[in-house]
């Protein structure tokens, strides 16, 4: 064989192996051959997916029929050069092996390492050169399993990418703690904003120096994984029916630009030169929010002439999806000069940043208009039949089918807090009361839980009662249980509280929501800087899908030992009274139906206590001073 045909077949034996690994058939080969570089349809069964590691690098591929786990792993292995040994291929809270036939197209699935020493200083390979670009051949910006709900997303889309392929580069927000972006139009004016998963706080590629772990360890809020905020932001608006609280359209995208931060190049040196930022294409799964003109946030204006109805609609989404971090920098104010707005005021409101709800446990949660007057207004009827009407399982179905990596816990919290809406509103119960309900209370040094809580523990004593566990099933939970909260730190079902003593449910005074330390600076406020049912029924049967999900923890995957918890110090600890993540289908059944019984008894007891404050008031105080 003569040296110059040896060096062909060298040259091209690779590129033949990377075309056959990627999805490219035989067939495929000989069309292109024969017609040149036109692409040839997909195969019936191909789905297009984008592959994450935890150090933030994305890579889209086709998936066929035939393709697993390791096959999957060994096209990253290719692309880039990302070691794939004693690692773990993860879709929410599922660990993927030989089946991916479940796996629906523009899923985002998330390689994880199994080893016990993680460290921020591991590097970060992410794909930086042109060579990529030819093994990921995706648009610019791709949206991620959307259905005809993200119309309006999709419109931005297309502007966007308009926009960047006529020089129009987007802008870096300097505010809030995780790296965010402005995106804009072909004539420069912003559209949307962007946040990329890994450079949310904590996570690998933060830009502003809060970094320590990988994507998919515990976050800000120990029940809100880092790299998991995007998602929830596309939930806030797609449980946002009608666009009943203002929520700006918001979608999940696979996006590629320079301009977004890498801390560790590929060749595991550190951050590139200036001059060679340009030269990098970082592409990053990111949630993309509509930008909302706005003259300030709540924060900066005096919140009396908010109108009602807007407080209560902003305040029901909240309570739906148990808002973690509603503050006031999480609400825009635009006013409406010369004109009335939907509610025939001069102001209207806008609630973002929602990445923070849905956690997967219950935690305390920060209602910034539990103490503003618009709240302990009575709720209207419109309001009250929006109530009525929303329906927790459509809404669990509809997660599933948008966001399918979504975990069950999360569904668990919507189904529950929604439960408690409608029971609460149908009671009688105004938006302040409801908020209070749900938050916790300080006695001296200790956290309190809340009213919400207390109902949640009794109705676990009663799912016990009904069946206890055995020693066999507690091994297999602890197998199935994927986000242990052993790995979580400051966790725990211990209750210390003299207030579980009895079995009652106890009074009505709370504290007002404290601002948690990292939370409370204006992370929520990235990308929007100023601007000059009477009858009651039992939810059951929205489970898990058939069959347990798969752990983390299983075949040498990650365990509680191999959590990394370099930035714990820096987060303020809080306490799980009550765990939702952990129940099999039947016991999530039982314990929704007990949890409605004690509920009931919960609000007839507020109802009555609230009576009897009254009557006392009335019985005269005018000589108290």
């Amino acid at each position: 064989m003569s040296p110059n045909l040896d060096s062909a077949i060298k040259s091209q034996v690779p590129a033949l192996l990377l075309r056959r690994l990627f999805g490219a058939s035989r067939r495929d080969e000989a069309k292109q051959l024969s017609r040149g570089p036109a692409p040839s349809p997909a195969p019936v069964g191909r789905r297009r997916v984008f592959v994450q590691t935890e150090t933030g690098c994305v890579l889209g591929m086709d998936l066929d029929r035939g393709d697993n786990a390791h096959t999957v792993k060994r096209r990253l292995q290719l692309a880039l050069n990302v070691p794939t040994g004693e690692t773990s291929l993860t879709f929410g809270d599922r660990v993927l092996e030989n089946d991916l036939s479940f796996i629906r197209p523009d899923s985002p699935l998330l390689l994880t390492r199994n080893s016990i020493n993680r460290s921020c200083s591991t590097p970060c390979l992410c794909p930086v050169s042109k060579d990529f670009e030819q093994k990921d051949c995706s648009g610019l910006v791709e949206v991620l399993g959307c259905s005809s709900s993200c119309d309006r997303v999709k419109r931005l889309v297309d502007d966007v990418v308009t926009a960047i392929r006529s020089g129009v580069d987007p802008v870096p927000i300097s505010s809030g703690l995780g790296g965010s972006y402005y995106f804009r139009n072909v004539i420069g004016d912003k559209v949307a904003i962007v946040k990329p998963t890994d450079e949310e706080p904590f996570a690998p590629n933060n830009p502003k120096g809060f970094v320590g772990r990988a994507l998919g360890q515990p976050g800000l809020k120990k029940s809100v994984r880092v790299g998991e905020t995007g998602f929830r932001e596309v939930a806030a608006y797609l449980l946002d029916h009608e666009n009943f609280a203002n929520v700006p359209a918001t979608a999940l995208v696979k996006i590629t630009h320079s301009i977004f931060n890498i801390n560790c190049p590929v060749n595991g040196g550190g951050p590139a030169p200036a001059h060679d930022q340009k030269l990098q294409v970082n592409s990053k799964i990111a949630s993309f929010q509509q930008f909302i003109a706005h003259d300030f946030d709540a924060s900066d204006h005096g919140t009396s002439s908010f109108p009602v109805a807007a407080v209560h609609r902003i305040g029901i989404l909240d309570i739906r999806i148990f808002n973690t971090d509603r503050h006031a920098g999480n609400v825009l104010v635009r006013k409406l000069n010369g004109g009335t707005g939907r509610f025939g005021c001069q102001t209207e409101l806008f609630p973002i940043d929602h990445g923070m709800c849905l956690p997967e446990n219950l935690e305390d949660p920060y209602f910034e208009w539990i103490h503003w007057a618009q709240a302990s207004i009575p709720f209207s009827e419109e309001e009250l039949e929006y109530i009525r009407n929303l329906d927790p399982g459509r809404d669990v179905m509809m997660l599933r089918r948008e966001l399918p990596m979504i975990r069950e816990a999360c569904l668990h919290v919507l189904v529950l807090c929604t439960v408690f809406l409608k029971e609460a509103a149908a009671s009688g119960l105004c938006l302040a009361e409801i908020g209070e309900m749900m938050t916790r209370e300080f006695r001296g040094m200790e956290e309190e839980p809340s009213q919400l809580e207390v109902v949640c523990m009794e109705a676990r004593k009663r799912v016990a009662e009904w069946e206890p566990p055995s020693a066999t099933a507690e091994q297999e939970e602890d197998i199935d249980f994927q986000f242990s909260m052993d790995m979580l730190g400051g966790y725990n079902d211990v209750i210390r509280s003299p207030r579980f003593n009895g079995s009652g449910f106890k009074g009505t005074g709370f504290r007002s929501p404290l601002s948690k330390l990292v939370e409370s600076i204006d992370e929520g406020n990235d990308g929007h800087e100023d601007q000059n049912e009477p009858g009651r029924v039992f939810y059951a049967g929205w489970n898990t899908p058939n069959g347990p999900s798969k752990a983390i923890g299983q075949n040498g995957s990650a365990t509680k030992s191999a959590m990394n918890r370099s930035a714990d110090e820096q987060l303020p600890s809080s306490m799980c009274f009550v765990r939702l993540s952990d129940m099999n289908a039947d016991e999530w059944n039982v314990f929704l139906e007990k949890f409605q019984e004690l509920l009931k008894e919960a609000l007839q007891e507020r109802a009555h206590a609230a009576a009897g404050q009254r009557m006392k008031q009335r019985l005269g105080t005018s000589c108290k001073f």
